[in-house]
């Protein structure tokens, strides 16, 4: 098989560090991108680069060192996130556009950087990860969710433009994850008050499998979406991983 290239933002977090491996494990050479540096672990053969995806200006450079590992990308991963908890009338512009340019804009503009290089292979696919915010969500997470509700619009019209260039784009949209921006946002009220492991068996409680997903579970469904022998037919969708929390009547 010819080696598979695929590039991961938001690499260094619980889904990104799991999808990685997954990714590597299956021979592909991976391409990783974060803010912050990702430590030990990452594939020997990949590539790491750090940088900023909320900032435009660090983007272009951030693809010249991606065209300087490889002539041609089959996947991207658009996974780079942040969240602010916080009431509408307590978010500051700032946050508000924090949110949206890590988890928005930043997947817009990987789209457009990346485009020239699905081209050199004849195609590949864009998965974008969501959230069940973009379809169902809760008080404090304003910015959040709006802007993973934007990511699925956009996920839609990608996949009508792209789909003359054989690029398939799908989104994920994953509930309860067990991750640091999982356990960073126990906060919010939603879960109770009680210490870390309380709040977390009462967030397991609110999905119909009673239990909190693990990041690995989230990487397997988005290697599906990103896997052309697997999912060749699927483009323009949204993929809900939530354990069944979605499925449950909020008034039951």
């Amino acid at each position: 098989m010819q080696n598979r290239n695929v590039l991961i933002t938001g690499a260094g977090g619980g889904i990104g560090r799991a999808t990685v491996a997954l990714f590597a494990k299956n021979g592909w050479h991976v391409i990783g991108v974060d803010r912050y540096p990702f430590g030990e672990g990452f594939p020997v053969d990949g590539k790491f680069i750090q940088a900023d995806v909320s900032r435009p200006e660090e983007l272009e450079a951030l693809f010249a060192q991606v065209s300087a590992s490889t002539t041609m990308l089959h996947a991207l991963v658009n996974n780079a996130a942040v969240q602010v908890a916080k009431p509408i009338i307590e978010t500051t512009i700032a946050e508000w556009d924090e949110v949206l340019a890590s988890n928005l804009r930043s997947a817009f503009i990987f789209a457009k950087l990346a485009y020239p290089l699905f081209k050199k292979a004849n195609g590949g696919a864009i998965v974008n990860v969501s959230s069940v915010h973009a379809v169902q969500t809760s008080a404090n997470i304003a910015a959040y969710a709006a802007s993973k509700g934007g990511l699925l619009a956009l996920t839609r019209a990608e996949a009508i433009e792209f789909a003359p260039d054989n690029i398939r784009v799908n989104a994920i949209l994953p509930g309860a994850v067990d991750t640091p921006m999982l356990r960073a946002g126990l906060g919010r009220g939603h879960v109770g008050h009680g210490d870390i492991e309380s709040r977390l068996d009462n967030l397991a409680k609110k999905t119909v499998n009673g239990r909190i997903g693990k990041p690995s579970e989230i990487a397997s469904a988005i290697y599906f979406l990103a896997d052309n022998d697997q999912s060749s037919f699927m483009t323009g969708q949204a993929m809900v991983v939530d354990g069944g929390a979605t499925a449950r009547l909020s008034t039951e």
